[in-house]
């Protein structure tokens, strides 16, 4: 089996989340600056020796990153009455996880539902994410 060649983009992003039915502080809304490295692989490297130029992840990881996760409320799907509160009151944009937004599930959800769908039809895949949800915590999904 050929050696496994990697190429890793770092993209940070602000949002607020709440983890429902946590037994301490983090049941309350509160914010964090996360900090994500996606990790990808393809089958062979281009012509000029690559695994995939990081400014297309960037574009396109990056891009699905801005336009819905930065600066915005990542609520569970169950935690509606919270999401509509906020909707009611602020401009504020929510994006509903069908998961409790923890590290973990956010981390499963970018490797699982996001990124194959933002590369599909490519031979990139994405081999690991990990969520920095502060400089000392991260989760991995792989």
């Amino acid at each position: 089996m050929p050696p496994m060649i990697t190429c890793t983009r770092k993209i940070e992003f602000d949002a607020a989340h709440r983890v429902m039915r946590h037994e301490s502080k983090c049941k309350y809304l509160h914010g964090h600056r996360y900090v994500l490295e996606a990790t990808f692989t393809a089958p062979e490297l281009d012509d000029i020796g690559r695994v995939v130029d990081f400014g297309v992840i960037k574009e396109k990881l990056g891009g699905w990153i801005d336009a819905n996760w930065d600066h915005t409320a990542i609520l569970f799907d169950e935690d509606n009455k919270l999401g509509s509160a906020i909707a009611e009151h602020t401009d504020q944009q929510v994006f509903y996880l069908p998961s409790n937004p923890t590290a973990e599930n956010m981390a499963s959800y970018l490797l699982h539902q996001v990124c194959p769908k933002l590369f599909a039809g490519s031979s990139l895949a994405c081999a690991k994410i990990r969520l920095y949800e502060t400089p000392n915590c991260y989760a991995e999904a792989f």
